[in-house]
């Protein structure tokens, strides 16, 4: 099936403010569009990747507030909709996956439970008929004898199957865009590849878009198409991920090289030296 190159998600000039005592801008005023791509939003903590998630969720807490120029879902305007709108919107046709299972899972509720609750909430299914995509789903996000997993509480399973079980959630109504933020920063480093692998094949098996909110540069490197960069609120740079290897943006440059690895065995690594950033703004 060709690739719909229509930008699923268009965000142009969007802010998010924190308005006491005194106005605080977080993120500054950024643009970007994303289609049924992988796109990864990279950055270091606090420069406002995850923020900039909530906002294209409609999730932001309060007293944080945006404003955009504009900001596009297909043919919706984010920016007007109600609270009943975006309830609709959520878990349906935009999905999202958190960083820790442990804390975003319902410890009291069981796991068939909870991937179930998005089809209650947004389709006509029968209780057969929803059982029965559950166990799909399970199955296909990699989960072995789901008939039995369904039954476990979260606390029953390991990081890896609880981040499984995340996705199954969220890609059980077959939504058109996934925002994934840190969806393995509680996995170790082997299982890391493991649900970035198995996201980017679910992405490209149902032509959806993927937002990537990450730290790492080397790793989304391997799984994402495109990348945006952001440092204290701004999007500073923008490429394609085979060009991150020579990235001519100094802060780009720096976050590629300064992981360590085998090749930088006893070397010292890059630091960034904020005071020529800060003069590039």
């Amino acid at each position: 099936m060709p690739i719909d190159k229509t930008p699923l998600l268009v965000v142009n000039r969007l802010g998010i403010t924190l308005p006491a005592p005194r106005p605080l801008t977080l993120v500054k005023s950024i643009s970007f569009h994303l289609g049924q791509e992988r796109v990864a939003l990279v950055g270091e903590s606090g420069s406002g990747k995850s923020l900039t998630a909530r906002a294209l969720m409609g999730l932001l807490p309060d007293p944080l507030y945006m404003q955009a120029e504009r900001l596009r879902f297909g043919q919706r305007d984010l920016t007007r909709l109600t609270e009943p709108e975006w309830n609709q919107l959520r878990g349906s046709r935009i999905a999202m996956v958190m960083q820790d299972p442990k804390y975003a899972l319902n410890p009291g509720q069981t796991v068939g439970r909870q991937v179930m609750e998005p089809l209650i909430l947004h389709t006509r299914l029968g209780r057969a008929e929803r059982t029965e995509k559950v166990f799909a789903m399970l199955e296909s996000v990699g989960l072995p004898e789901p008939k039995i997993l369904s039954g476990r509480y979260p606390h029953q399973l390991s990081g890896g199957m609880g981040q499984r079980v995340m996705l199954a959630i969220a890609l059980i109504n077959d939504p058109e865009l996934l925002i994934a933020d840190e969806p393995t920063s509680a996995l170790d480093h082997a299982m890391r590849d493991q649900v970035l692998s198995l996201i980017e094949r679910l992405v490209a098996e149902r032509n959806m878009g993927l937002l990537l909110i990450s730290h790492d540069l080397q790793q989304v490197a391997r799984h994402c198409e495109r990348v945006l960069v952001m440092y204290r609120g701004r999007l500073v740079d923008q490429l394609p991920a085979d060009a991150l290897p020579s990235a001519t943006h100094p802060y780009t440059r720096t976050l590629w090289s300064c992981r360590p690895s085998a090749a930088t065995h006893g070397l010292r690594l890059p630091v960034l030296d904020r005071a020529a950033l800060e003069a590039l703004e």
